[in-house]
């Protein structure tokens, strides 16, 4: 039987995100907090990391920049009467 390597491929995506991605618990949310900031680059908003924009593209900028943790983002939740409340 062949052994199971553990690796960043084969780790739980919680993992990952929890040591790679400050404040991200899923794909999804990266996913999304990425493609919101990429739609600001897009319309004009300012990189905030050095980037060359002959080497690197919107989505690229975005997804280095919420990996440093800094794209600010809040998360919302819903109580028991479907009530959005912001999650901490």
């Amino acid at each position: 039987m062949a052994e199971k390597k553990e690796n960043k491929k084969n780790a739980p995506v919680d993992k990952v995100h929890e040591q790679q991605w400050p404040g991200i618990d899923s794909s999804f949310r990266l996913i999304i907090v990425a493609a919101l900031r990429t739609k600001q680059l897009l319309h004009g908003s300012a990189p905030r990391i050095q980037a060359d924009p002959l080497k690197r593209r919107n989505t690229s900028i975005a997804l280095e920049e919420v990996k440093r943790g800094l794209v600010p983002f809040t998360r919302f939740t819903k109580d028991a009467a479907g009530v959005k409340t912001v999650a901490s």
